[in-house]
């Protein structure tokens, strides 16, 4: 551990660090699914109509927005909500039917210290436990860390939000703690739950996750032969070897 003068514990020198970039507005590009900045007028009606098959509106009750009823609500929230560059929001289009299915997007950016989060995640039940639900997750921490060179990606859910916990621990972020009384929505508390991948981290995850993409990781059916978590505990015992 370094000290300086003083005697004090200071951080490690971050050496020749450069200012990341923003994240740009161009399309992900993967096999399963593409990643793409939102066009409301493109994306509303597919987006609305993948949302709807949420029977029981579970998916919105983490989110501090929706249900919305019509598609012209969503449109609406769409053109005053998610427009601007932070966050900045991206359809998630299935590369099959070539609709969107699916919402995400880049938050809290700050390229000068090398830091950006992922939030707005709703998938709607034509993607979710589907390849292309983790490949659209991949492709956006892809870009963070191999094209844009930032040192910390999170994710921040609701502390009482199992299911996006488990799927962030199941991509590889690392659990750092509950921030209690984060904030308020819907008229509730929410403790939140904070996650992150560091740079250094990235290596491993991104072998691991590509051998799961892999296309012959699936059967005829889009099930997984191998699951990521073993896939991930290859890599490691690998490097460890």
């Amino acid at each position: 551990m370094p000290a300086n003068a003083l005697g004090q514990p200071i951080g490690q020198p971050v050496l020749d660090w450069q200012p990341a970039s923003p994240p740009p507005c161009t399309p992900m590009e993967g096999t399963f699914c593409r990643v793409e900045p939102l066009d409301v007028d493109r994306h509303a009606s597919s987006l609305f109509k993948a949302f709807l098959m949420d029977e029981d509106q579970r998916n919105w009750t983490y989110l501090p927005y929706g249900p919305f009823e019509t598609e012209s609500d969503l449109h609406e929230w769409m053109v005053t909500s998610c427009l601007g560059s932070d966050p900045l929001f991206h359809a998630i289009v299935d590369n099959q039917t070539a609709k969107a299915v699916g919402l995400a997007s880049y938050l809290r950016i700050d390229p000068a210290v090398g830091v950006i989060e992922t939030g707005h995640i709703h998938l709607s039940p034509l993607l979710q436990r589907r390849p292309a639900a983790t490949e659209a997750m991949f492709l956006m921490m892809r870009r963070v860390f191999s094209e844009l060179g930032y040192r910390r990606y999170e994710w921040k859910c609701d502390a009482l939000n199992a299911r996006s916990r488990r799927a962030a621990e199941r991509l590889g972020f690392r659990f750092e703690g509950i921030f209690r009384q984060a904030t308020i929505y819907k008229g509730r508390n929410r403790d939140t739950a904070w996650y992150s991948i560091l740079d250094g981290e990235w290596p491993l995850l991104e072998q691991a996750l590509c051998q799961w993409l892999d296309p012959e990781n699936f059967d005829e059916r889009g099930q997984q032969k191998v699951s990521l978590t073993a896939f991930a505990e290859s890599v490691e015992r690998a490097e460890l070897a």
